[in-house]
């Protein structure tokens, strides 16, 4: 009777043992993340200008790739750029993530006059340090 009785108080002890090293780990982790939390300004942080200059010049290639899969697929000029600017809407939310920038593409629009497609909006950027807005215009033509 005496073995099981010693049994029990090696398992309690190494339950017990656990438990606080869960704690001290949690307590660790919440340590290394208000250490993040007081870390300065950079006043200097150009991220949001040069992601916003990288996507406007890749926009138009950007749309016209993906405008063509759509155009090849039977869809009309406008409809498939209409439809490529849509799917890079999510995808430059996502590049900007990974940045760490708030990209997104404002009010754009698609317009045909003899073939040739005009797209006109804006991109806006943002991050800890500045947001601005430029204004986007390009033409296309898918034929």
């Amino acid at each position: 009777m005496r073995e099981s009785n010693r049994d029990d108080r090696a398992q309690m002890l190494l339950a017990t043992g656990v438990v606080l090293m869960m704690s001290l780990l949690s307590m660790a982790i919440y340590g290394v993340k208000m250490a993040g939390l007081n870390s300065p300004y950079d006043t200097t942080g150009d991220a949001s200008i040069l992601a916003s200059r990288d996507v406007i010049d890749s926009l138009p290639s950007l749309t016209e790739e993906r405008a063509q899969i759509w155009y090849g697929g039977g869809m009309s000029e406008i409809e498939s750029i209409e439809k490529a600017l849509e799917s890079l809407h999510d995808d430059i939310l996502h590049h900007g993530e990974i940045r760490g920038v708030e990209l997104k593409l404002l009010n754009m629009t698609a317009t045909e006059d003899s073939g040739v497609i005009t797209v006109t909006g804006e991109l806006g950027a943002a991050d800890r340090n500045t947001m601005l807005t430029r204004e986007i215009s390009y033409s296309l033509d898918l034929d």
